[in-house]
């Protein structure tokens, strides 16, 4: 038996076993957003603008840090769950899933598929509603 084996095998001075993690630290914000809404609302402009399509939308796959259900078997729970992470619970108008889809002169981000010209777009406003109606616990 090799000497690092047998160091393992002895355990290792100042080591121990896991602990349950530390509690997450106070101040955070958490932002509730209404499935019922997302699923009036949201689910809709995100088929009608295609996002869910297979290839190099979000629905094949997950595509930088946004994964929604494939058109052919939608599962509006987890498109809301995925949705809800790209959404900031402070300085909301800043959120993913509003600036990716955005147009750079209107303050878009980088994202090859700009369905919104503007933030006057009904689709965009949708969206915005939706995560402005949420509440901060």
């Amino acid at each position: 038996m090799s000497l690092a084996l047998f160091a393992l095998s002895l355990g290792l001075p100042g080591c121990s076993s896991p602990t349950a993690p530390p509690a997450p630290p106070g101040g955070g914000q958490r932002l509730v957003l209404s499935f019922d809404q997302f699923q009036q609302t949201v689910e809709p402009v995100l088929v009608r603008q295609g996002c869910d399509a297979g290839g190099d939308c979000h629905g094949g796959g997950i595509r930088g840090t946004l994964e929604l259900s494939p058109q052919g078997a939608k599962d509006v729970q987890f498109d809301f769950d995925q949705v809800a992470l790209q959404v900031y619970a402070t300085n909301r108008e800043s959120s993913p899933i509003l600036t990716a889809p955005l147009a750079a002169h209107s303050g878009g981000t980088p994202h090859p598929y700009k369905p919104f010209d503007t933030t006057a777009d009904p689709d965009y406003q949708a969206i915005l509603e939706w995560i402005m109606a949420g509440t901060v616990q």
